[in-house]
């Protein structure tokens, strides 16, 4: 030791007994101690040197556990040791690579290693516990900022203990044994400073202290498993003892079959000499047989490798090791860690988690501090699923952002995985952990379905729901089999991927079996290269060209004059002065300038630029003379366009060195499109078939006897996806796979692995019977094979080949040159399928007559031959065009369907929405309803004059009274359009008569009525869908009672919360109700359910409400919901007689006895049209119903009723609310006496309102 450091180790004090006396100068010892630490050299020499003199154990642990009521000599010793205790790899950066300060590494863990033996008693941490329990008592106002220092400092000096690695060595004991480390957690436990790390982790007030938690709690809990922790203190499972007496079994099997074999091995006599041995059709180094020497018994183990130096695998093509295994500790450090997890669970853990994750993603922590959170949620969540799975303890990590995190995780250890070579296998354990963390969370979910509460299982179905839809997710696994690479990541790391993949697709198959369709997320990644600007094609330079150029030239100057525009002459710049090329050499450019002008037939800048290269290079009279005739010059500009003048080329860039260079050549953008699609789980598996995934399977598959039986199965599951469901079997035949197929099949303990056996025999069995069919099956099984060479091994060789090139005569290559040559110049949009009927053989197809005309070099590529996008393409309007289009307005304006007539009529045929949009920008139309199509069934019986049918003329008779019935047939066609059908009924409504308006006043409006829902109500509600039809209600209910009460409106999101309500979202008859009701689909691929739109009113919202209400019995005719069974219908319906009575008592003044009259000669119309129709009915022999009531007085009842509307309205609304109820009842009842759908009782009892129809034209579903 160096003579200065011994001084002042021996300034400390010295220990007599157990008794430590201190010197003096003890605390400026330790200060002078920290200041040589802070000097020492890359070797640790300082460090080395007070380690070997042991002054952790013999001077600063006693000062601490004597001295302790010394603070300033107690915080110095813990500021030295949190320095002495730091692991090896802070001290040295990284495992040396060097052997001299390899050893020096070695020795600073050699001496860590006795520092934590002697940090493993009570003594020490009782003192750390008081002193730190001493701290935390203290309030935040109270606290210094020394009190907050050494709180820190303890809790780095635990961590640093604990994180100090076993020495495998010294440590050579069996599980259940107590090992340092047991003993130092044990010391922790009787010291209390458990409870404290506890209280640190729950209490809000040192929430700091998070991260640091964290650490000493995963070193706690670094050699143990969440089974052992949860198994300890139980008695074995009988699936334990199951699981060990087949262990057991399986080696007494090889145990059996070893003693077999050797038995067997013995020869019946003995003889010192083996033998010699000819070995038929095994050829030696030369041309021989191989002649064997040895026991025959031995012969099946013979190889040509025999005897030869074992050759050395590259360092870099050595498989990954494995992490160290796990201990057993003793059973009552299992049990005191039990109790641990079980009170972190109930009372920290979703806190710290919390508090530790926003650490990370703000930033506020160490570098790869984040590993300890995935431990802690993947550690601590497997122990809450084996000991009673209670999701409210981990509800802070069992969320999407989660998964989100720990898969952005993954990727990025990926990433560095790649880039930083040399940190290789830190970043492979990161991303193990990361996996474990993924695989977990899977667990949970998967744990959450078996849960008998049903939120929890709404919950797992609503997180399933987004990992299943979000492509990152879907794919993660499969992305992660394909870069799985054996000498990076090791064995333990394919275990767990494979596993995960397991659970993950029989996650998604028990989804997907639950649901008709399932739609997911899809991102298409679009790349476009971009290689810098296209070169200008060259012009024509053919003597007919130029000769055609320069006429074209000649006559512009000539019509000229030869005069330029001031701005031409001022702004012609003969040279470049930013070029690094003197100006005296830049004559010929100027000169290929000037050509180039001509070559593009711009006359006046070519002589423009002759004249200035002129006044700049006058000498030699190169670009003529200074008083050359205008006859001069064109002659000189003739010359110049003729000349072969030399043309410089484009300088090439200089080639990098880089090995990325051909990466930047060219430039990749790329554009990432979101849609959906419907999800297809064969189609997802079938992305599992190929050979990179299949590779890594066989290759755990190789290690069988040291598998679990979960991770066997495994395995077999996913071949068997591939071999029986996909029917991929001919991708295992490969010679490898079938030689582990001949180990296993020839294991004596083979009856341990029947799954695996049955599975070996079943794809031998195949291949043996593709060989019979395929002679070259036995070469196949050398390579590994896509799904293209499966194809071709069991279907046949070339096949593909045949049908994608079909063959063409010479006779049909003659017919197809000269339809070609015909038609190449006509207008013809799309010349292929101008030819396509015209070819003699009629089973070509676009795609065949395209590659043959590429082929036969007609045309350059089959970009030329592309078909033409729907639509007219023409934007622009001629002066001629407009003129045509306002005569044909004109002259159509007053028909029925404006638009059509204009759109068959014009000349230059454009789309419904250019056209409307110019009749808008004309001023032609001032709004788009003025083009709306119009239809009206009374109408064509009164303007043509022509006689009417019984039909319409009973339609006209009944067009004031209420009722919809009769529209049920064109509400059903059009309920895709039911917003455009609301609009047409608006805009009908201004054009009827003002009687018919008076009479449409005294009814409720078409909004406050609700639309005609009751045959689709009764339908949904016989399909057993009552659960979803009240949910509806009860939606729409609420987002009335919000509008009416915050008096804004906005879209509100239809979300279905459980499977019965999703399942309802895709039947067609609940969508065609919700468009009924004015619900709105989703509009574009950002927006997922249907939407309440925030057009619709409150009071139409409360008529749906009404409307939905549930049926007892069959809806019969025309018969609509009443708005009194629900109590929102009793509100609106005194609403409505409100307004009746105000509205008719002015109708009454106005009409006077108008409206009686004109009632009683409809209803006389009436009875005489219904007697007329009884009377057809019995001549026909037709039988009509039995019903209660006869026509004549059925009739006698309408009209009572058609003269208490028309006449005695005041008396009528001011009866008792019973009498409605039976007056409405006798309505119904007269209704249901006619079930004849022949029968017209139907129209007469409910009378059909009749209105015209306008037809809405939609523009924006128009293609350009």
């Amino acid at each position: 030791m160096n003579c200065e450091l011994l001084a002042t180790c021996s300034a400390l004090g010295y220990l007599e007994g157990d008794a430590y006396h201190k010197e003096a100068d003890c605390l400026e010892s330790v200060k002078d101690l920290i200041r040589f630490l802070r000097h020492e050299d890359d070797t640790r020499d300082v460090r080395q040197q007070l380690g070997a003199g042991q002054i952790v154990q013999n001077d600063l642990l006693p000062i601490i556990i004597q001295h302790g009521q010394d603070k300033a000599l107690f915080d110095a010793c813990i500021r030295l040791m949190v320095n002495l205790t730091q692991p090896a790899m802070l001290c040295f950066g990284k495992v040396p690579d060097d052997p001299v300060f390899r050893h020096h590494f070695l020795q600073v863990t050699s001496h860590l290693q006795a520092y934590k033996e002697a940090f493993a008693g009570e003594a020490v941490f009782g003192i750390l516990s008081e002193t730190l329990y001493t701290l935390l008592q203290l309030d935040w106002e109270q606290r210094q900022e020394e009190d907050n220092l050494l709180i820190e400092r303890i809790l780095l000096l635990v961590r640093n203990v604990l994180h100090v690695p076993a020495d495998p060595c010294e440590e050579k004991k069996v599980d259940d044994d107590a090992s340092i480390h047991d003993r130092l957690l044990w010391a922790i436990h009787m010291s209390g400073f458990d409870d404290l790390v506890k209280f640190l982790a729950s209490a809000q007030s040192e929430q700091q202290w998070s991260m640091h938690v964290l650490e000493i709690i995963s070193l706690m809990f670094r050699d143990q498993t969440p089974e052992g922790l949860v198994s300890a203190g139980h008695a074995r499972s009988a699936e334990e003892k199951h699981r060990d007496s087949q262990e057991l079994e399986a080696l007494r099997q090889k145990e059996l079959a070893t003693k077999r074999s050797r038995t067997l091995q013995r020869g019946t006599r003995h003889s010192r000499f083996g033998g010699s041995y000819v070995v038929e059709g095994l050829k030696s180094i030369g041309d021989r047989d191989v002649i064997y020497h040895r026991n025959v018994h031995h012969f099946k183990n013979y190889t040509h490798d025999t005897g030869k130096a074992v050759r050395r695998v590259p360092k870099r093509n050595r498989q990954a090791r494995e992490c160290k295994d796990k201990r057993r500790s003793a059973l009552n450090v299992r049990l005191f860690l039990r109790e641990f997890c079980v009170d972190f669970l109930e009372n920290c853990y979703n806190r710290l988690m919390y508090l530790v994750k926003e650490s990370l993603i703000r930033e506020q922590t160490q570098q790869h501090d984040e590993t300890y959170y995935l431990w802690a949620l993947s550690f601590f969540m497997a122990f809450n699923r084996g000991n009673g799975f209670r999701a409210d303890l981990v509800s802070e990590t069992m969320s999407i952002r989660a998964f989100h995190y720990i898969e952005r995780n993954i990727t990025n250890y990926y990433e560095m995985l790649l880039t930083d070579r040399k940190e290789a296998t830190s970043w492979s354990r990161r991303m193990h952990l990361a996996l474990k963390a993924y695989q977990e969370l899977l667990l949970t979910v998967n744990e959450m379905d078996r849960s008998q509460d049903e939120s929890i299982r709404q919950s797992s179905s609503v997180i399933k729901s987004n990992i299943f839809y979000l492509m990152e997710y879907r794919e993660i696994f499969l992305t992660l089999l394909r870069k799985y690479d054996e000498t990076r990541q090791p064995h333990s790391y394919l275990k767990d991927l494979v596993e995960s993949t397991h659970l993950f697709l029989r996650m998604l198959e028990r989804f997907c079996k639950g649901r008709r369709s399932l739609m997911v997320q899809k991102r298409k990644v679009r790349r476009k290269r971009s290689r810098g600007k296209k070169k200008p094609s060259a012009p024509e330079t053919s003597p007919e060209a130029l000769v055609e150029t320069w006429k074209i030239v000649e006559e512009e100057l000539r019509a000229s004059g030869f005069q330029l525009s001031a701005s031409l002459t001022e702004n012609t710049v003969p040279f470049d002065a930013t070029s690094e090329t003197p100006l005296e050499e830049q004559k010929s450019e100027a000169m290929v300038r000037v050509q180039d002008a001509l070559l593009g037939r711009l006359a006046p800048e070519a002589l423009g630029l002759l004249r200035a290269a002129r006044e700049v290079w006058p000498e030699g009279d190169v670009f003529g003379s200074a008083d050359v005739e205008p006859e001069e010059e064109l002659e000189l500009l003739k010359q110049i366009l003729h000349a072969n003048l030399p043309r410089s080329s484009p300088p090439e860039p200089a080639e990098e060195e880089e090995e990325d260079a051909a990466e930047f050549e060219e430039e990749e953008l790329e554009s990432i499109q979101v849609s959906e699609k419907e999800f297809n789980f064969l189609d997802f598996i079938k992305r599992f078939s190929n050979p990179g995934i299949v590779r890594p399977y066989l290759l755990l598959l190789k290690s069988y006897s040291k598998n679990t039986p979960h991770t066997n199965h495994c395995i077999a599951r996913m071949l068997h996806r591939l071999a029986v469901d996909l029917k991929m079997d001919a991708q295992i035949f490969q010679l490898s796979v079938f030689n582990l197929f001949n180990k296993i099949l020839s294991d004596p303990a083979a009856a341990a692995y029947k799954e695996l056996v049955t599975f070996a025999k079943f794809v031998l069995n195949r291949f043996f019977s593709l060989a019979a069919r395929n002679n070259k099956a036995y070469v196949e099984l050398l390579f590994w094979k896509n799904v293209g060479a499966v194809r071709e091994m069991t279907e046949g060789y070339g096949i593909d080949r045949e049908e994608t090139k079909p063959t063409w005569t010479e006779v049909e290559e003659e017919e197809l040159r000269n339809l070609y040559e015909a038609h190449r110049h006509s207008e013809e949009p799309d010349i292929v399928e101008t030819l396509l009927p015209l070819l003699s053989n009629s089973n070509r197809t676009r795609r065949h007559v395209v590659m043959q005309l590429v082929h036969m070099g007609l045309v350059e590529n089959a970009k030329a031959l592309k078909k033409p996008k729907k639509g007219t393409q023409i934007v622009l309007w001629t002066e001629e065009q407009e003129e045509e289009l306002q005569m044909l307005y004109e002259e159509y304006k007053d028909s029925d369907d404006v638009l059509g007539n204009l759109l068959k009529k014009l000349t230059a045929k454009r789309s419904r929405a250019r056209v409307v949009d110019k009749l808008l920008s004309m001023g032609l139309v001032s709004e788009r309803r003025q083009l709306y199509k119009k239809r009206s069934r009374s109408a064509h019986g009164k303007s043509t004059g022509k006689a009417m049918s019984e039909e319409e003329f009973f339609e006209e008779l009944t067009q004031g009274l209420p009722d919809d019935s009769g529209d049920r047939d064109e509400d059903e066609e059009e309920d895709e359009s039911e917003e455009e059908s609301e609009k047409e009924r608006d805009e009908a409504q201004e054009s009827e008569t003002r009687h018919v308006k008076r009479r449409s006043r005294s009814l409720p409006s078409t909004e406050e009525r609700g639309p005609d829902v009751g045959n689709t109500v009764y339908a949904l509600q016989q399909d057993g869908l009552s659960g979803p039809l009240m949910w509806l209600q009860r939606s729409l209910y609420k987002t009335a009672i919000y509008r009416d009460t915050d008096g804004c409106s906005q879209d509100v999101p239809f979300v279905p919360h459980g499977k019965e309500n999703e399942d309802a979202m895709e039947n067609q008859t609940f969508r065609r109700l919700l468009r009924k009701l004015g619900l709105r689909p989703p509009a574009n691929e950002q927006e997922i359910f249907w939407r309440i739109p925030a057009e619709i009113s409150e009071s139409r919202l409360k008529s749906a409400v009404a409307a939905l209400s549930l049926r007892e019995e069959e809806p019969k005719g025309g018969e609509e919901h009443d708005s009194s069974r629900s109590p929102i219908g009793e509100s609106q319906a005194k609403e409505v007689e409100e307004k009746e009575v105000e509205e008719k008592e002015v109708e009454e003044k106005e009409d006077g006895k108008e409206g009686e009259v004109s009632g009683e000669h409809r209803a006389q119309a009436l009875r005489a049209l219904r007697l007329k129709r009884q009377r057809k009915r019995h001549t026909s022999g037709h039988t009509a119903p039995v019903s209660d009531f006869t026509p004549s007085e059925e009739t006698d009842n309408i009209l009572e009723r058609s003269r208490e509307k028309t006449s005695n309205k005041r008396s009528r609304l001011l009866d008792d609310d019973n009498e409605e109820n039976a007056n409405g009842a006798a309505t119904v009842t007269a209704m249901e006496t006619n079930d004849d759908p022949d029968s017209d009782r139907e129209d007469i009892s409910a009378p059909v309102k009749r209105r015209r129809k306008l037809v809405l034209i939609d523009d924006e579903d128009e293609e350009d």
